[in-house]
C-alpha cells in the first residue's frame, strides 16, 4: 500500500488496493525456544504476542501479512526499526537486499513457489539485537519454513543450540534450497520440451518456451542479487553474527552461486532451443519449398508440351495423325521420369 493512500476513520487491518477497501487479518506466530524448552503459538493481536515474550530465549516472530502499514509502524517503534526499513517491508517490490543497522541486520528477498509457473512473494528478515528474529512475509499460506519448525520443534540438528543469528541463516538457507528444488521442476520442463522439439515442434510448443524464457528471466532477478546479500551478511562486521555463524553463511554462498550458474546454464539451453525451433521450421519449409520446386519442374515441359499442342491451328503436322495421341503421352512419361531420374542422381530428391 501506497503511504500516501489516506486510510483515516478505516478499522484496523483494512487495506487499500487502487481505491478499493480490503479487509486482511494479519496473524502472528511466536516461536520461543532454548536448548531444553519449546514454545509455539499464534496470535492475532500485535500486543498480545509481545506479553508472551521472554528475555531469557531466543524468540521468532513470523508475520503474514505486510500490508497493515499502521500495523508495521507499531511494529517498528516497539523493536525500534529505521522508517526505512518499514518501508522497503511495506513495498513488495523491493530488489533483493541486506542492510546493516546500529541494532539489527535486515535480509529482503524473494520466497519464490512453482505450481504451473513461478510465483514469488517478498520475504524480510530482520535480526534484531535482543536474541529475536523478525520475519514479515507478503502473504498467508505455506512459506519454505516448515523444515525448519520441525527441527525447533524434535530439537533436531542444532538450531536449538544456536542463537538467532544461526535461526536468521537457517531462515534464508530454507529459502535458497526451494530455489534448488523449482530448478528441478524446470528442468524437467526443459528435456519435455527438448524431445517436443526434436520429434514434432509446433506453434504451442513456441509459446511454451517463451513462457519458460520469461520465467528465467524473473528467476534470474530473484536469485542474481541473493549472492550481494549473502556475502554482505557473511562479511558484516555486526557483533549479532557469531564466527561459528559466519562458516554456515559461507557455506551458504556456496549454494547460492550453484543457484544462479544452474540458472544461467537453463537460460543458455532455452536460447539455443529457440534457435533449435527456428532452425527445425526453417528446414522443414524449405523441405517443401524443395518438393514443390521440383513438381514445378518436372510439369514445366509437360506444359509446354499440351501448351504447344492445345493451340486452334489446322495444319499442326500430328493433329492427324493416328497415334499422336499416344506418342504424346509417351514423350511427355518419359520427360518427367528422365527429370526425376536426373534428380536423384545429383541428389536433389
Amino acid at each position: 500500500m501506497s503511504p500516501n493512500i489516506d486510510t483515516a476513520g478505516l478499522p484496523p487491518g483494512t487495506v487499500v488496493y487502487s481505491g478499493e477497501k480490503k479487509t486482511e487479518k494479519v496473524s502472528f506466530t511466536l516461536i520461543e525456544y532454548s536448548e531444553k524448552e519449546f514454545i509455539e503459538k499464534e496470535f492475532q493481536n500485535f500486543d498480545e504476542c509481545l506479553l508472551e515474550l521472554k528475555p531469557e530465549m531466543v524468540k521468532w516472530i513470523n508475520v503474514d501479512g505486510i500490508h497493515d502499514t499502521e500495523l508495521i509502524q507499531k511494529i517498528g517503534e516497539r523493536f525500534n526499526i529505521h522508517t526505512l526499513t518499514l518501508e522497503d517491508i511495506a513495498n513488495t517490490d523491493q530488489r533483493p537486499k541486506f542492510e546493516e543497522y546500529d541494532n539489527y541486520l535486515v535480509s529482503i528477498m524473494k520466497m519464490l513457489s512453482h505450481d504451473t509457473e513461478i510465483q514469488a512473494e517478498q520475504l524480510a528478515i530482520l535480526l534484531l539485537d535482543n536474541n529475536t528474529v523478525l520475519s514479515f512475509q507478503e502473504v498467508h499460506g505455506g512459506d519454505a519454513f516448515d523444515i525448519i519448525r520441525t527441527r525447533l520443534r524434535t530439537g533436531k540438528g542444532r538450531v536449538r543450540k544456536m542463537g538467532a543469528d544461526y535461526l536468521a541463516y537457517c531462515l534464508i538457507d530454507a529459502v535458497v534450497d526451494l530455489y534448488f528444488v523449482i530448478l528441478e521442476k524446470i528442468g524437467d520442463r526443459i528435456e519435455v520440451l527438448e524431445e517436443e522439439l526434436v520429434q514434432d515442434p509446433s506453434k504451442e510448443t513456441m509459446r511454451f518456451l517463451h513462457r519458460m524464457k520469461r520465467e528465467m528471466i524473473y528467476l534470474r532477478k530473484a536469485v542474481w542479487p541473493m549472492r550481494e546479500l549473502i556475502n554482505n551478511f557473511e562479511r558484516t562486521e555486526s557483533k549479532l553474527v557469531k564466527k561459528t555463524t559466519r562458516l554456515f553463511l559461507r557455506d551458504l554462498y556456496d549454494h547460492t552461486i550453484r543457484v544462479i550458474d544452474t540458472v544461467e546454464t537453463y537460460r543458455d539451453l532455452l536460447s539455443g532451443m529457440m534457435d533449435v525451433y527456428l532452425s527445425s521450421v526453417s528446414n522443414r519449409m524449405n523441405e517443401i519449398m524443395k518438393v514443390l520446386t521440383i513438381i514445378t519442374t518436372i510439369f514445366i515441359p509437360l506444359s509446354f508440351i499440351a501448351g504447344v499442342y492445345g493451340m486452334n491451328f489446322d495444319n499442326l503436322p500430328e493433329l492427324h495423325w493416328k497415334y499422336s495421341y499416344y506418342v504424346l503421352w509417351a514423350v511427355m512419361i518419359s520427360i518427367a521420369l528422365g527429370m526425376v531420374f536426373y534428380f536423384k542422381r545429383r541428389k536433389w530428391l
